[in-house]
């Protein structure tokens, strides 16, 4: 069996799709791009990524006992810490308000603020200490007993002190908690005003996971946000990350097929990975954008796009082709192309030399475009139905050309596009509205003329061509 069919094999054995439902994840597949550390630090409270960037990923894995002692490490002030869910969209009750019953306190003009210092009273002090029956009546009964609050909190802000603990409420998912942006603006508000209010519990912390998109409307226009402002966090990765959580990945597959890969690393390394308590690590020259690094996905996808360097290097083509309308690769985006590279190659090219075909890495893209394309249709549902009205189109093309194709299908106007939750944001100003909103979330370009382009990531799943690109899927 030749090198580049074991390392294929070795590469399909892993479920390298990055996909997270709050489950723990595995300690081998855990990765911290230096970019990310900020994000994991205690004075972090607000943290700002796009989808698939990893911000369930890390609430999954602060969770996670064992997870976190891998984590501190790299973040030593993570190591002590007690861990809370505040919210993670999963629907669990008894930690936080669900999106209904935020709408029956919202009905009743319960002010967001004060419902999530109610949900961080009952995750941070002792059972019995407040009423916990429903929401509504630990919402009535914070809002009744000021001193009383602040008297259980101290105490627990003191004994956590004492022994040396902080603790530290998680929330992610927060567009799960309502279906209107008006409600979720409110919301959110409230949310990141409780985190200023829990600062004042020195050993108390809220780490908010929040979505771009939601980051950039008017959730932070109360006074003293500039104090959350200047905690921030952005999610986001570089071309030598998405690497290096590769190799990280590929370097703890399970028993032969981890030899393989590893023997692979050590033959572009010159040495054979760290090991520390059980994972396998990379070295600091494999992390970074480096002659190794990329010397490392020549051994699996050989130098060129092609026949010759005309086509492209397939370390830099990989990952420029998977990105959104603001320049940004996720890693689920370049993991599902990887797998899905390494799957064609094995079908179409099992001869070949390497164990990714440049064609299958192309297809690769496809695949990956179109798992984007349904992502996205979860999040904002209208998007499918207003960008698959541009399939077939060329890009870049004309606004012009867009608009005609919206306005057959919409005659109505962006008023007419159904959406059961979060309709487009600015859908009361127009087409120029919707087209803004397509562009925010990076899944149009706008061009200096006017143009209207969309990445490929975006533009194979939804059928558009573009001269010399990634065909879609016929």
């Amino acid at each position: 069996m030749s090198n580049a069919v074991e390392l294929r094999k070795a590469i399909l054995a892993l479920p390298l799709e990055l996909s997270s439902f709050g489950e723990e994840p595995l300690p081998g597949t855990l990765y911290i791009p230096p970019s990310h550390l900020k994000a994991l630090r205690p004075d972090a409270y607000l943290v700002v990524g796009g989808r698939g960037v990893g911000k369930s990923f890390w609430t999954a894995a602060l969770q996670s006992h064992d997870l976190r002692a891998i984590i501190g490490a790299a973040a030593p002030e993570m190591e002590n810490a007690d861990i809370f869910s505040g919210f993670s969209g999963r629907g669990e009750t008894d930690l936080s308000p669900n999106e209904d019953v935020f709408k029956r306190l919202l009905d009743r003009d319960d002010d967001p603020y004060d419902v999530w210092r109610a949900v961080m009273l009952r995750l941070l002090v002792a059972e019995g200490s407040v009423p916990r029956n429903t929401w509504q009546e630990t919402v009535t009964w914070f809002k009744g007993n000021p001193e009383s609050v602040d008297r259980h909190l101290r105490s627990a802000d003191e004994a956590m002190r004492k022994n040396g603990r902080r603790g530290f409420v998680l929330f992610d998912a927060l567009d799960r908690t309502s279906d209107d942006w008006r409600s979720m603006d409110m919301i959110v508000r409230g949310l990141l005003r409780a985190a200023l209010w829990l600062r004042s519990y020195a050993s108390f912390h809220a780490k908010i996971f929040l979505r771009t998109d939601q980051f950039e409307r008017t959730v932070t226009n109360f006074p003293d946000a500039s104090k959350l402002l200047a905690t921030r966090a952005e999610l986001s990765w570089a071309r030598h990350d998405l690497h290096g959580l590769l190799w990280q990945r590929l370097l703890n597959a399970p028993g032969d097929h981890g030899k393989t890969l590893r023997e692979a690393y050590r033959s572009v390394v010159g040495k054979v990975p760290k090991r520390v308590e059980g994972i396998w690590l990379l070295h600091e020259e494999a992390k970074r954008e480096t002659p190794i690094q990329k010397a490392l996905f020549e051994k699996l996808a050989g130098p060129w796009m092609g026949r010759d360097r005309r086509r492209g290097v397939p370390y830099t083509w990989s990952v420029g082709h998977l990105a959104d309308g603001r320049g940004q690769t996720s890693p689920r985006s370049f993991l599902a192309a990887v797998l899905q590279a390494a799957s064609d190659s094995a079908e179409r090219y099992p001869e070949h030399a390497h164990a990714l075909h440049y064609e299958s890495i192309r297809r690769g893209i496809r695949k990956a475009s179109e798992i984007r394309v349904d992502e996205v249709s979860e999040d904002y549902p209208w998007v499918k139905d207003v960008l698959s009205a541009l399939q077939g189109l060329t890009v870049p093309c004309e606004y012009d050309a867009v608009l005609n194709r919206w306005k057959e299908k919409f005659p109505e106007g962006p008023g007419g596009i159904a959406s059961d939750r979060l309709p487009p944001q600015h859908a009361e100003r127009g087409w120029d509205g919707l087209r803004e909103d397509l562009s925010r979330l990076g899944l149009i370009e706008i061009k200096s003329d006017g143009r209207i382009d969309m990445p490929d990531l975006y533009r194979v799943g939804f059928g558009l061509g573009r001269k010399g690109g990634v065909k879609p899927k016929g």
